[in-house]
């Protein structure tokens, strides 16, 4: 997967430390540590945090242009997502996958898993590339 870092990620990934760790055509990965901010009171990962960093994961996946001066921003129509167990790790890692669509609405699923390969949770997403972006 080709990584391009040509803009850091947005003021909300960076106060999450949130990381994106590759990005390339149709594909997306972003990267966290478990903080104790990350938490429920469960003591594991708030849901919210896998919703976050699979929309991020699966909106930039559709968004890859190889071009830097061709910045393609996109839009979540919808967001399905299945959460399947707890990490036995410290590390969160979101990657999407395009899968189909047009050129204006896409689709896309992703997977977050942790660093002993641990299954997290999965989505599904449909996004649209905002006009003018």
């Amino acid at each position: 997967m080709k990584v391009s870092l040509l803009e850091g990620p947005s003021a909300a990934l960076a106060h999450l430390g949130i990381e994106m760790t590759g990005w390339g055509e149709d594909v997306a990965r972003f990267e966290t540590t478990v903080a104790p901010f990350h938490l429920n009171r469960s003591g594991i990962p708030h849901g919210g945090i896998y919703a976050t960093m699979l929309d991020t994961a699966m909106g930039y996946a559709g968004a890859y242009t190889g071009d830097p001066d061709d910045r393609r921003m996109t839009l979540t129509l919808s967001l399905n997502i299945n959460y399947l167990s707890r990490p036995k790790g410290t590390r969160l890692i979101a990657e999407g996958r395009r899968m189909g669509g047009g050129t204006k609405t896409f689709f896309t699923e992703g997977t977050i898993v942790d660093e002993t390969g641990e299954l997290i949770a999965m989505g599904q997403g449909t996004f649209r590339v905002r006009s003018g972006a």
